[in-house]
C-alpha cells in the first residue's frame, strides 16, 4: 500500500515539501496552527514568494479544478496522526531573543502535539535545522508520549533549500541525507525519495548527530566563503586592488571554485546568520567552543559590510552628514527571487542611512510589502525609475536580474547626480560609465 505523508508546519519549508511530495505521487496532508495560512494554501495560494511554488500547489490541492487532489490541509493533529505513515516536521527554529542559541519550542510543540495521537506504527522525520543532540532527545520523548510506544520511530532528514530554487531543490536534490537508527527507517525514506534517487540524487545514510551537523556545517562553510571574499575586498580597498579580478583568478582553482566568491554587502536571511550563531552556542554547550571561534569573526566581517556600505555612500556624497540627501536603494530582500527581508543587508543599510537623516527611497521587485512592515518610515517607489528620480546617489543592494537589465541612460536622465554604488558587484561598470554614471563598487577602488 502506498505511503501517506503529513507535513507539520506549512511555512516556507513545509509548503514546498508538501507540494513536492504530492508531485512525487503521494497523498499528503499539511498541518498548521495558523488558520489564515491554512485558508490561503487551500485556495492554492502561498504566503511567500517562491518561483514555481504556487503553480505546483495549484496542481495538487484538493478542491481546485483540474488539480490531482493529492494535497489537503488541516489544523487537527489527531487527523494528521491518523492519516500519515510518515510525518515530516518542518517548523521554524529561530534564534532565541537576546542570545545566539536556537529556539526549539516550535519543534518540541509540533512533536508533542502529534505524538500523543500516534496509535499505530509510524515514522516521524525531522527536517527543521536543529542543534546537534536534539534528535536523541526528541526520539526519547516520542517513545514516551506515543500510545504506540517504540513502534513510532524518529529519523532526521535535513533540508538544503535555497530560496529562489526551493521547488527544484526538493524535487531534484543534490543530496539526500538521512539520520536513522534502523533499517526499517532507511527503507521507508528510500521509498519516499525513490524518484530523485532513481534520477541519481546521492542518498547518504548516517547517525542522528551527523545528520544534524550536515546543515549547520554546510551553512557555516558557505558563510565562511562569503566572508572570506568580503575580507579580501577590505584588503583590496586598502591596497588598491580589484576584488572581482581577484575572485576570478581564485575561482579557476577547482579546489576553491567560483561560487560564493562575489564580494558585496554580505549575507542575511532567515538561515545563515542564525544557523552559524546557533552552531557556536551549541559547540559551547558541548565544550567544543574553541572549534568554532572562527565563526565569530565570520559573523563580524559580515555585519561590518553593512556599515562599510553606509560609509561608502557618505564619502560618495562628500563626506558630510546624510541630512537632506536623497538616496535611492535598489533592493530590499536579502537575495533575489525571494520576498524575504529577514536580516536583509539591503534593508539594514537603507535603515541606517534613513536614521542618519537621509531621504531614502526603496524599490524591490517582490519585497516591498514585507519591507514596509519592518521599516514603515522609509520611502517606497513602484519602479526603479521612480526610486531613482531626484536621487543624489543610487545604491544597488540586491542583485535582481531586473536591475542588471536597467537602461543606465534612462535612469541618468532622472537622477540629480548620476552616481551609483554597486553593493553586489553585479552590474556592468562599462555600460553605466558609458551612460555618464560615476560607478563605484566595494573592493574595487581603482576599477
Amino acid at each position: 500500500m502506498a505511503l501517506k505523508i503529513t507535513v507539520i508546519g506549512t511555512g516556507y519549508l513545509g509548503a514546498t515539501h508538501a507540494a513536492a511530495m504530492a508531485e512525487l505521487g503521494f497523498e499528503v496532508l499539511g498541518l498548521d496552527v495558523v488558520p489564515d495560512k491554512i485558508e490561503m494554501l487551500q485556495r492554492g495560494e502561498v504566503p511567500m514568494y517562491e518561483p514555481g511554488l504556487e503553480e505546483l500547489l495549484r496542481k495538487h490541492v484538493a478542491g481546485i479544478e483540474g488539480a490531482s487532489g493529492r494535497l489537503r490541509f488541516t489544523m487537527d493533529p489527531a487527523e494528521a496522526a491518523d492519516f500519515g505513515d510518515v510525518h515530516f516536521i518542518c517548523v521554524n527554529t529561530p534564534q532565541k531573543h537576546g542570545e545566539y542559541a536556537c529556539d526549539m519550542s516550535y519543534v518540541d510543540s509540533a512533536l508533542e502535539s502529534l505524538a500523543k495521537h500516534l496509535t499505530r506504527p509510524a515514522l516521524v522525520v525531522g527536517k527543521s535545522t536543529v542543534p546537534v543532540g536534539s534528535a536523541d532527545r526528541l526520539a526519547a520523548r516520542l517513545t514516551e508520549l506515543a500510545p504506540a510506544g517504540d513502534q513510532v520511530e524518529l529519523a532526521w532528514n535535513p533540508e538544503f533549500l535555497r530560496e529562489g530554487f526551493a521547488v527544484k531543490d526538493t524535487l531534484h536534490p543534490d543530496r539526500i541525507v538521512v539520520g536513522v537508527r534502523s533499517e526499517h527507517a532507511e527503507r521507508v525514506l528510500r521509498e519516499v525519495y525513490a524518484t530523485p534517487i532513481a534520477e541519481g540524487s546521492p542518498f547518504v545514510v548516517t547517525d542522528f548527530p551527523t545528520s544534524e551537523l550536515v546543515k549547520t556545517s554546510a551553512n557555516s562553510f558557505l558563510a565562511t566563503k562569503i566572508s572570506f571574499i568580503n575580507a579580501m575586498a577590505e584588503v583590496c580597498e586598502a591596497a588598491g586592488g580589484d576584488v572581482v579580478k581577484l575572485a576570478e583568478a581564485l575561482g579557476h582553482d577547482d579546489r576553491i571554485g567560483k561560487k560564493f566568491l562575489r564580494a558585496g554587502i554580505g549575507f542575511g536571511g532567515g538561515c545563515l546568520p542564525k544557523d552559524i550563531r546557533a552552531f557556536m552556542a551549541r559547540a559551547g554547550e558541548l565544550g567544543a567552543d574553541q572549534a568554532l571561534t572562527f565563526l565569530r569573526e565570520i559573523d563580524s566581517i559580515n555585519m561590518r559590510r553593512r556599515g562599510q556600505m553606509v560609509e561608502m555612500a557618505r564619502e560618495a556624497l562628500g563626506g558630510g552628514p546624510f541630512l537632506g540627501k536623497r538616496v535611492a536603494v535598489l533592493g530590499a530582500t536579502f537575495k533575489p527571487d525571494s520576498d524575504d527581508v529577514r536580516d536583509s543587508p539591503a534593508l539594514n543599510v537603507a535603515g541606517q542611512i534613513h536614521l542618519q537623516g537621509g531621504q531614502v527611497t526603496v524599490y524591490d521587485p517582490k519585497g516591498m510589502a514585507n519591507a514596509r512592515r519592518i521599516f514603515p518610515t522609509l520611502g517606497y517607489a513602484d519602479t526603479a525609475m521612480e526610486a531613482v528620480r531626484g536621487a543624489d546617489v543610487v545604491l544597488h543592494l540586491t542583485e535582481w536580474r531586473e536591475f542588471r537589465e536597467l537602461d543606465p541612460a534612462e535612469l541618468a536622465s532622472v537622477a540629480t547626480t548620476p552616481l551609483i554604488l554597486d553593493g553586489r558587484n553585479a552590474l556592468d561598470p562599462e555600460a553605466w560609465r558609458a551612460a555618464g554614471w560615476t560607478y563605484r563598487a566595494m573592493g574595487r577602488p581603482t576599477a
